[in-house]
């Protein structure tokens, strides 16, 4: 806690870098493009220089900020799908009652649980250490390149012959793409452990997922329709558990601003979700995979000059 005092918290985050920041959340959270690589090299492109010394300790308010714009997002999330996840519970139960799985609703909630398993589990044990580690923006600036040639890679694979082979072998949606559904329990914790990599700055948590689901077979938009599903328990979770962290001392001058920051989140993630829904209909990944090769690398040469 003795690196906090060269911090006056009362002004170590003012209520316009948290609209901004929310705002930034809700975009890059949902887009392929890694919201903590943003906000971990925004603040630096900003000049934003009390962020970004927060940003490379150990106990700062910097990671109690960071869940708060997290749990924005899930919200944003949650009104956006309010309708699925009415359907999804209530398919859980019902399975839990029946001991069966008999519907693709069904289906669907329990690849949702499998694949949130190892990534609740991951997320425990490393998320401190690898947030903290990787929260440089120089590392975030690398790692968003890597996510781009990751965003590429899957892209490629999907068109490989194998995988539309597989695609007709197990169901098909009109487009010629494997249905969400086929989709079978050990893939869904293939993906779970995948999903863990955004714990990383600079990975995109919804760009492995749908990464994952095009590698299977998967269209543009059965694939970011799983990506979002999947990352509203995970996302909603972690802030529960680390709500302490905004309670506790470390969430000291910041928690007005903390929670600006989520509502814009929120509603921010709304449009944008809204926006992806209707782009990934008939549109790929390579405009984003792009910008992360191209904004990454910029921003590698400005923080080394």
């Amino acid at each position: 806690m003795s690196a906090l005092v060269a911090i006056p918290l009362a002004s170590a985050l003012s209520y316009f870098q948290a609209v901004v920041l929310g705002v930034l959340q809700g975009v890059s959270e949902l887009f392929p493009i890694s919201s903590l690589g943003h906000t971990v090299l925004f603040p630096t492109l900003f000049g934003w220089n009390k962020l970004v010394d927060a940003q490379s300790q150990s106990e700062s308010f910097w990671l109690a900020l960071v869940v708060m714009l997290h749990v924005g997002s899930a919200l944003g999330l949650l009104a956006y799908f309010w309708r699925d996840w009415l359907a999804l519970v209530r398919a859980f139960l019902r399975t839990l009652a029946k001991r069966s799985i008999t519907t693709s609703t069904e289906r669907l909630a329990w690849l949702i649980v499998l694949a949130s398993i190892p990534a609740g589990i991951i997320g425990l044990a490393l998320e401190h250490p690898l947030r903290t580690l990787t929260a440089k923006p120089q590392v975030a600036a690398v790692f968003l390149m890597v996510n781009g040639l990751l965003l590429l890679a899957a892209e490629r694979y999907r068109r490989r012959a194998q995988v539309r082979e597989l695609a007709v072998r197990e169901g098909l949606n009109p487009a010629g793409y494997r249905k969400l559904e086929t989709m079978d329990y050990r893939e869904a914790l293939v993906i779970g452990v995948a999903q863990s990599s955004a714990l990383v700055a600079g990975i995109s948590r919804d760009g492995v997922t749908m990464g994952a689901g095009l590698a299977r077979g998967m269209d543009n938009s059965d694939a970011a329709r799983f990506a979002f599903l999947l990352a509203t328990p995970i996302i909603l979770a972690a802030g529960i558990f680390k709500l302490s962290d905004l309670t506790g001392p470390l969430g000291n001058g910041i928690r007005g601003q903390a929670l600006v920051a989520c509502l814009v989140a929120a509603v921010t993630a709304v449009f944008t979700v809204a926006f992806l829904v209707r782009y990934f209909k008939t549109r790929t990944l390579i405009p984003f995979a792009v910008y992360c090769l191209l904004f990454g690398l910029a921003m590698v040469i400005y923080t080394s000059t």
